[in-house]
């Protein structure tokens, strides 16, 4: 599961990895309801762009949801269900796959005990490739609004990834593609969507804590 990231916010390292450039601004770090940039297969097919980059919120709110609050609670989609459930059946039939650009994650470490907050990323430096969903929902005033989640597949015995969440939940791990099956990914058959969900190797994945810094103090105005 992963509901904290760092997006990819270098246009260079955007073009270089992906294939696309990215114009918007978005937050160093990104939680559900916050924008960020996710890849998807272009629209237009023009000049040999094949893929394209757009933003949405993170956390995917289907087409028939009367407001944004589900995006709170779909910013991951279990991979074994995604095809049943409502809130993400509709992208998965309809082949509407994307690959998230994700500098690191962020997962809670309970070993000590208490959540501490690790930070996880590519040993070889480049970012990550999150396999994902994405939707289209329309506002009240008819504007469209893109959102996209997570796809995550189940990690128990993974060396690097069963140690984080609580001790008795279930481990996941989202589903971080190789550079060679992007454009398969985004183009591929709906049937063909689970050839793509493993477990990306511990060997080549690096951890350590990265805890939050405190909340700064306000400090009160000195009376004179």
């Amino acid at each position: 599961m992963c509901a904290n990231y760092v997006p990819v916010t270098d246009l260079e390292r955007m073009k270089l990895f992906f294939a696309v450039m990215r114009g918007d601004p978005v937050p160093a770090e990104t939680w559900p309801g916050y924008a960020a940039p996710f890849v998807r297969a272009s629209r237009e097919q023009a000049e040999g762009h094949v893929r394209e980059t757009v933003t949405g919120l993170f956390g995917l709110v289907p087409y028939w949801s009367k407001d944004l609050a589900i995006g709170r609670r779909t910013y991951n989609a279990r991979s074994e269900t995604a095809a049943e459930k409502p809130s993400f059946r509709d992208a998965w039939r309809h082949g509407r796959r994307c690959i998230v650009p994700a500098e690191a994650i962020y997962e809670p470490n309970w070993e000590t005990g208490r959540a501490v907050r690790w930070k996880i990323r590519r040993r070889d430096g480049a970012p990550m490739g999150i396999a994902g969903l994405w939707g289209a929902w329309r506002g009240p005033d008819g504007g469209e609004l893109l959102s996209f989640t997570m796809l995550t597949i189940n990690a128990d015995g993974h060396p690097l990834m069963q140690r984080f969440h609580k001790p008795d939940d279930e481990k996941r791990m989202v589903v971080v593609l190789h550079e060679a099956d992007y454009d398969r990914w985004l183009d591929a058959p709906v049937g063909q969507t689970r050839d793509f969900l493993e477990r990306w190797p511990a060997d080549d994945l690096e951890a350590e804590p990265a805890p939050r810094p405190p909340a700064k103090r306000r400090t009160p105005d000195a009376e004179g």
